[in-house]
């Protein structure tokens, strides 16, 4: 009960089945847990044909409509927590995330002294690939946003690739965490910066996804742009 992959998902049915077999493929004893927001595709119909398959390593746990990431992130740490899991994974369910970089997140973590490893793709040897201009903008200006915000020592606040000590989870009040969108992980990592946790960037290749569809929204971007400010004001205000 080592190492454990958090999976969000909502509509992924084109991409579920492989994105869970590229990690079992890793043959690195990853366990891999999907947090399926009552998909109307049949996401979670297909996870569940698969856990015969892969006893004690694969897990579903299933919600009544679509929550949100952050909430989905926090009810998986819960879980992986309970577990005792040691190193607990965030990836997407859309290959934007390649599952052959969770070994690098790990050993970021297991053996060069990281409380948290990013995937980042703002750091020297990150990239994306096949993005749009406006949400390669997008996604670029909310980077150096943060930093000016914040100050926070993070060149990919917003990302969503990482890997979380034990210590770190058990440290952070996750009932207090407030944002479920872009805020929610730059939230995630400024508190545990704030709590004196070492963070690490691993260059990483950040690609669109493959197949279905982004979730991204106008009140996802919103929520980034006034949960920042947000974030730094209780952090000034409030007395730990």
């Amino acid at each position: 009960m080592e190492k454990l992959v958090i999976i969000p998902t909502y509509n992924e049915k084109d991409n579920i089945r492989n994105i869970i077999d590229a990690v079992f493929s890793l043959q690195q004893n990853f366990h891999v847990l999907i947090i399926d927001d009552g998909s109307p595709d049949g996401t979670g119909n297909i996870v569940r044909s698969m856990l015969q398959q892969h006893p004690g390593e694969l897990f579903l746990e299933e919600r009544s409509g679509k929550q949100g990431l952050g909430t989905a992130y926090i009810h998986g740490f819960k879980w992986a927590l309970a577990k005792n899991y040691q190193y607990i994974f965030e990836m997407d369910a859309d290959f934007s995330h390649n599952p052959k970089d969770l070994v690098r997140l790990y050993e970021a973590c297991a053996n060069e002294g990281a409380d948290v490893s990013v995937g980042s793709r703002y750091v020297k040897g990150g990239k994306t690939e096949n993005w749009p201009w406006d949400r390669a903008v997008l996604s670029y200006g909310a980077s150096i946003y943060v930093g000016l915000i914040t100050w926070m020592p993070v060149k990919d606040p917003t990302a969503g690739f990482v890997c979380y000590r034990n210590s770190v989870l058990k440290s952070i009040n996750l009932d207090k965490i407030q944002f479920v969108g872009y805020a929610f992980q730059i939230e995630m990592k400024f508190t545990a910066w704030k709590l004196g946790f070492k963070i690490a960037e691993v260059p990483i290749t950040f690609k669109d996804r493959r197949e279905g569809y982004s979730k991204m929204s106008k009140g996802i971007v919103k929520e980034g742009i006034l949960g920042v400010l947000k974030i730094q004001w209780q952090s000034m205000t409030t007395r730990t």
